[in-house]
């Protein structure tokens, strides 16, 4: 899996960088069929604001997460992502 992390008006640090690669090692447990993640870091004023695009063999998943902590913004969107991976797996093993 290619993790692809890019910052907006911050910087992204080394301790930044690895929290995010171990909390994607998490989806990788649940769908080992993922090629590639892009990963985006924004802040804008108070706010911080982590997206990601993930693709997945035979189809995407996106989400977007908000909070005041960019590390709680981050758990939040690997929660989402987390349902959404589990719901396109169960999809693919029904067909």
């Amino acid at each position: 899996m290619q993790i692809n992390l890019t910052g907006h008006h911050i910087e992204i640090t080394a301790s930044l960088r690895g929290y995010v690669e171990e909390k994607f090692t998490k989806l990788e447990r649940h769908f080992d069929q993922i090629n590639n993640v892009h990963v985006i870091l924004n802040v804008q004023k108070m706010q911080q604001t982590a997206e990601a695009k993930i693709h997945l063999k035979k189809g995407e998943v996106f989400a977007v997460s908000e909070h005041a902590d960019m590390y709680a913004a981050i758990d939040s969107l690997i929660d989402k992502l987390d349902r959404q991976v589990i719901k396109h797996k169960e999809k693919l093993i029904k067909h």
